[in-house]
C-alpha cells in the first residue's frame, strides 16, 4: 500500500538494509541484507516476510504480499506483439494518436 503505518511515508522510496541486532554496547551483529524496509521519513524498520516493525513490533505493522518469481512461458504462451501507435513531432511536442 506504500504507506508507513508509523506516520504515512512513502515504503517505495525506503531503502532496503540488513538488520543490525546488539547484544550488549559497542557489540554489533549484522544478518539478513537487504531484507529490511526502511522508511525514507524516520527511518522505521519493517521485516520484508512478514512486515513486522522494529521499532514497534505489538502495534505496528506493514502490510506484506506474498511474491513468486516465475519464468513468463508458465504465465502465458507467445508469440507476443506489442501494440504499436502512430508517433509524429511537431514543434517540439511528442504527438501519439491514440485510438
Amino acid at each position: 500500500s506504500n504507506v508507513c503505518p508509523h506516520k504515512g511515508g512513502s515504503l517505495c522510496h525506503g531503502k532496503l538494509v540488513g538488520l543490525i541486532q546488539s547484544r550488549e554496547p559497542g557489540v554489533y551483529e549484522r544478518s539478513r541484507p537487504n531484507e529490511m524496509l526502511q522508511c525514507p521519513w524516520h527511518g522505521w524498520e519493517f521485516d520484508v516476510r512478514t512486515g513486522k516493525s522494529y521499532c514497534d513490533p505489538d502495534s505496528i505493522k506493514a502490510r506484506a504480499y506474498a511474491v513468486t518469481v516465475k519464468e513468463g512461458a508458465e504465465l502465458a504462451e507467445g508469440p507476443f506483439t506489442a501494440e504499436t501507435f502512430p508517433v509524429s513531432v511537431e514543434s517540439q511536442y511528442v504527438l501519439i494518436e491514440m485510438k
